[in-house]
Order: structure tokens, then sequence, then C-alpha cells
């Protein structure tokens, strides 16, 4: 019986998304490392539309970065910030530290929106952030690098594209621009 109590236990606690001792309610309750090895908390972004992104250097869909960084520009001064998230989850498609990640991106695309440090976006060592998107849209793994999550003013209220989604999609700058003017300031 006591065994059968822990397993179920066990379950219940890995199943919880937990963030210093607690339970992530919002994208704001993590701080997650940035590409220069920095805690970056995401409570930083607070009121800001986020568009959170798995990344990788070598994939087919590796050209969105310019899409994404277009898209920083275009709407930052309305509150949108793009958050990548380097994974080397599909295919080994991102194999390079996070400075080689750093240099590619900025050399190659001109990256200006934030960067974090590589991390697990599948399975069983996926970060706690993804373990909180993936939730807060239906729970389903993420399928590929490239795969969005735009998340409200709120940082609770979450949109899911999937890769294959452009960053220049017409809904999907639909949906960027309407999230922006929920809660507008």
């Amino acid at each position: 019986m006591k065994t059968c109590v822990r397993l179920v236990l066990a379950i219940v606690i890995v199943g919880m998304v937990s963030i210093k001792g607690g339970i992530a309610e919002s994208l704001y309750d993590f701080e997650p490392v940035s590409i220069d090895g920095t805690v970056m908390p995401l409570s930083s972004f607070r009121g800001r539309v986020s568009l959170v992104v798995n990344v990788a250097s070598r994939c087919g869909y590796t050209g969105q970065y310019a899409g994404l960084q277009d898209l920083y520009q275009r709407y930052r001064e309305r509150g949108l910030v793009v958050l990548g998230f380097p994974s080397n989850d599909f295919g080994q498609q991102e194999p390079g530290s996070d400075q080689e990640i750093k240099h590619f991106c900025s050399n190659t695309y001109g990256v200006s929106f934030p960067m974090f440090s590589k991390i697990h976006v599948t399975g069983m060592s996926r970060a706690p952030l993804y373990d909180f998107l993936t939730r807060a849209t239906g729970g389903a793994e993420v399928g590929w690098n490239f795969e969005k999550f735009l998340v409200g003013r709120d940082g609770v209220s979450v949109r899911r594209f999937r890769s294959s989604v452009s960053p220049e999609d017409p809904s999907f700058v639909s949906a960027i621009e309407a999230a922006l003017a929920e809660g507008a300031r």
C-alpha cells in the first residue's frame, strides 16, 4: 500500500509545474537562464505580449528567425517581445553551445530579441516553462522546432501555432495584433 501511495504521489508531483517550491500560474513565474548565462525573470516582461518560440540553427524552419526579428522590430513598441529558446530535441538541429548559437543568430539574422540558454521542450526532461505552455494549450507535446506560443499580457492566456505557420502568415500576424490590442495601455 505504501508503494502505491508513493507512486501516486510521485505522479502527481511530476505532473505539476513547479517553480521555486510553488506552482506556476503564469509565464511571469519562470526565471530561465539567458543565452549569456544570467537569470532573466520573465516577470521583467509583465504586461507585454510574449511570443515564445523553440528555435534551432540547422532546421528547415531556421529562416523563420528573420520573420521573428521583423515581428519584434515592428511590434515591440506596442508591447510584443519575442523569446527564443534553443532546443536540440528534434533531429539534433541545435548542437552548438549557447555562445555559438548567439553568434549565429546575431550574425546571420540580426536577432536582437531575448534569447535563452538551450533547453528541452519535449519528453521527460522538458523544461517547466514548456510544461506550462503545453498544458495551457491542451497538453500535446511540441512537435518540432519553431513552434510558437503567443502569451497574452496577463501571462496566462496562450495560443499555439505549429512550426509550419510562418511569422509572416496573415492569420498569425492578426493573432499578434489582437493580443496587442487586448489590455493595451
